[in-house]
């Protein structure tokens, strides 16, 4: 039996000891990282080797291969081999020197002693690898940490004979040997189980075998997939289930399911319980992620030993709870919160290790799709084979939009200038020139798009960062809030400036107004526009990702398969072309078990909702509302395109019917408001319920039964046409040909569907759904509507 594991995985389980600690400035990103090994790589002499690739293997029975010494202590471990590998950063054949490379902010004395045994723990392996494959008797070992806002490398050398790196080597794999058995073990044992394991239910629902062996087949293939699926046919079970299977198969070593909400995440632990019960044998690990704020013990408190007391000493108490936790079949929050109580460190961090060793994983779309994602990063690290689920993936698009997205307010930098040392003013002064004058010719006009940052300011930006960093670096930097806040903006501001292209826009947006104020079919009054002068100058800049398909594509083609579902996933060709992936991108439409008798379609198209026409259509809105109401009393949904809409037609409503129940959606709703609005749909009660489409009650939301018997949806949903979105569609038209259905239709359709999908959640559900707007009747529109939909 053997067990991989990779060079860096090995030597933090094995070398990391001490406080948590994150004190330190932030770590570059992934680019950052490259960019800084190809600047040491490039002042490297001529037969310079980079990115050496290295293996290993360590066990008892051929230990003296490996460099290692016999055991006889634990004889059992002769039933593992543990394979070490990895890639190298670096070989100098004129120094004979091994090197480690370490791209980071500010100065190598800051780097903690417990990061850097980790890093020489890293160095002295590569280089009992490199010395093992190429019978070096000793070799020189490097570590170089290179400083981004410096350009300047810091070199630490050991000089190491082959035996010296050959018992070390064998001391690691010592202390990771009883662990590695147990995970060889488990993986062994999981796999046999999954092999036999039954669907968890007597019978498939109708489209959900369909589901299933669509996803089966490309799990085990290794291949992206994209699957229209109804609600109702249990699409969480459908989907897990057959990753699961196809784990020996592939084989998989992680699944991991990620979703949009948090309701999705217990969904998906519902599931994990379902396949358990049919199961109880099954040593199938989950784990539930969940963001700092939410498992936080002391919030307010810094990530360290000085400040908390679960971050002092956590690294010698995680072997403890690492175990606890690993024997453990599923670590959702209580379950992480009450194994790090019981040995005092942080849950947060918890759930961030455990990420390294439980089967599935649960968590939101940021924890593979992000800049510096958790699980992207460890599946790239551990040279992983995973299959990645993606829960409502309809939402990725806007949500990786956001993701590669960054905003420079001008508000942020007055912040950040008031709270500056006066060794910054200079620079941050500099810069509010610089924005100024860069932008200076076309003041006044409001909204504006650039082809590229002006030069001058890219420079300003650059220095303002490289002097905050210095600034940061120092051994004990005075932390101003607003200081900090506006170092991160520009960070990830420069980061997303140094991509952009085509899939991004460039802009100026007038302080204090935002991109959908002034609607395009409104003609503002001379009063409306911003003033001229300093103000207008310094507006807020961003970087807004249109197209997330450069940012995606890495990440599918990182994964064995993913698998992207949702009730609402067409056309195909839009999400292919968006999200990045393969042109052949398999797609299939699973059918439902709904029937067109259920749902009473009525295409109400003698009105129009368009902005011009909004008040002359509330009062026959209303009226329609209120007939429907009269003939079939019961609970409705209406929902608009905006709160101001809203407002229109339920103060409208309750002047006209004060008879009729009405409650009404609120901008900002925390959860227990949206909980209290829900709440109002009991089951056989009366009324209509107000909300936006797109919002928080237009999707996610499951009110079956007499809960709900209707909705009245008063929009086409197409987003608002404002100065950005006009952007968008011209960039999507130059890259796609397709401007206006990519910008507007496609993603309102989308919504609409995802509305009217409240009304019908099971097969014995019926109900009734008006579609409000003239545009209702073109072809192109209702092209787009569920074919099961009887219009």
């Amino acid at each position: 039996m053997s067990y991989v594991i990779a060079v860096r995985a090995l030597c933090e389980f094995t070398a990391r000891r001490g406080d948590l600690d994150t004190r330190f400035t932030p770590a570059p990103s992934g680019q950052e990282g490259i960019a800084g090994h190809q600047a040491v790589v490039a002042g490297r002499p001529a037969g310079y080797e980079a990115e050496i690739a290295l293996e290993g293997v360590y066990g008892v029975a051929d230990a003296g291969d490996a460099g290692g010494g016999p055991n006889e202590k634990h004889p059992a471990d002769s039933q593992i081999l543990l394979r070490v590998r990895g890639r190298a950063d670096g070989y100098d054949p004129v120094r004979h020197r091994l090197e480690e490379i370490k791209t980071r902010r500010g100065s190598a004395d800051r780097v903690p002693d417990n990061q850097r045994a980790v890093h020489w723990a890293q160095a002295m392996v590569y280089g009992h690898l490199l010395c093992r494959a190429r019978s070096f008797d000793d070799i020189e070992i490097a570590l170089v940490y290179f400083d981004l806002g410096s350009q300047e490398e810091t070199v630490l050398t050991r000089a190491c004979t082959a035996v010296e790196l050959a018992a070390f080597f064998a001391d690691q794999c010592e202390r990771f040997l009883a662990w590695g058995r147990q995970e060889a073990v488990h993986r062994a044992a999981r796999d046999d189980a999954l092999r036999a394991m039954p669907f968890p239910q007597a019978a498939f629902r109708p489209g959900q075998r369909e589901l299933a062996a669509a996803i089966y087949r490309v799990a085990r293939d290794g291949r992206p997939l994209l699957a229209q699926a109804p609600t109702g046919i249990g699409k969480t079970l459908g989907s897990l289930f057959p990753m699961l299977k196809a784990m020996p198969a592939a084989p998989l070593d992680r699944v991991f399911f990620l979703c949009a909400k948090t309701a999705g995440r217990q969904a998906a632990l519902d599931a994990v319980g379902r396949v358990r019960a049919a199961a109880p044998l099954l040593p199938l690990r989950t784990l539930e992620l969940a963001a700092r704020e939410q498992s936080c013990v002391y919030p307010g408190r810094n990530c360290d030993g000085e400040d908390c007391p679960l971050a002092r000493g956590f690294y010698d108490r995680l072997p403890a709870a690492r175990a606890a936790a690993a024997a453990e079949p599923v670590l959702d929050r209580p379950a992480l919160g009450a194994i790090a109580a019981a040995h005092g460190i942080c849950p947060y961090y918890l759930g961030q290790e455990m990420a390294r060793w439980c089967d599935v994983v649960i968590g939101d779309y940021n924890y593979y799709y992000d800049y510096n994602a958790l699980l992207h990063g460890l599946t790239l690290g551990a040279q992983w084979r995973v299959g990645v689920l993606v829960d409502e993936a309809h939402n990725l698009v806007e949500r990786a939009r956001g993701m590669y997205s960054g905003q420079l307010p001008a508000a942020r930098l007055a912040l950040a200038r008031r709270a500056a040392p006066k060794a910054l003013r200079k620079p941050l002064d500099a810069l509010r020139r610089a924005w100024r004058a860069s932008l200076r010719d076309r003041a006044g006009e409001g909204y504006r798009v650039y082809e590229a940052l002006p030069a001058a300011l890219t420079t300003a930006l650059q220095r303002a960062a490289s002097a905050l960093a210095d600034h940061f670096a120092e051994p004990a930097p005075a932390i101003e809030d607003d200081l900090l806040a506006f170092y991160f903006d520009l960070l990830r501001f420069l980061r997303l400036a140094e991509d952009h292209g085509p899939h991004a826009i460039f802009d100026a947006m007038p302080a204090g107004r935002g991109p959908g104020e002034t609607p395009m079919e409104a003609t503002p009054r001379p009063d409306e526009r911003p003033p001229r002068g300093r103000a207008e100058s310094l507006d807020t800049l961003s970087v807004r990702n249109v197209i997330p398909a450069p940012y995606l594509a890495p990440r599918f083609a990182a994964a064995h398969a993913t698998v992207l579902f949702s009730a609402t996933l067409g056309p195909a060709h839009f999400y292919r072309d968006t999200l990045g992936l393969p042109a052949d991108c398999p797609w299939v439409d699973v059918p439902g078990p709904f029937q067109a008798d259920q749902l009473e379609i009525h295409l109400v198209d003698r009105v129009s909702t368009r902005y011009r026409d909004r008040e002359a259509s509330i009062a026959p809105i209303v009226a329609l509302m209120a007939r429907a109401y009269e003939r079939q009393s019961g609970n409705y949904l209406c929902f608009s395109s905006s709160f101001d809409y809203l407002a229109r037609l339920a103060d409208r409503l309750a002047l006209a019917y004060p008879d009729i129940p009405a409650w009404r959606q609120a901008s900002g709703m925390d959860p227990k408001a949206r909980g209290e609005f829900l709440a109002r749909f009991v089951a056989d009660g009366k009324g209509i319920g107000f909300a936006v489409l797109g919002g928080a009650f237009g999707e996610g939301v499951d009110l079956p039964g007499s809960r709900l018997i209707g909705a009245f949806i008063v929009t086409l949903g197409l987003p608002q046409m404002n100065p950005v979105n006009e952007e968008m569609m011209r960039r999507m038209q130059a890259r796609f040909g397709q401007g206006y259905d990519y910008t507007y239709l496609y993603p309102g359709l989308r919504k609409v569907v995802q509305a009217a999908g409240r009304v019908i959640r099971s097969e014995a559900d019926r109900g009734s759904v008006y579609l409000i707007d003239d545009r209702y009747r073109r072809k192109e529109v209702r092209r787009l509507l569920p074919a099961w939909w009887a219009v």
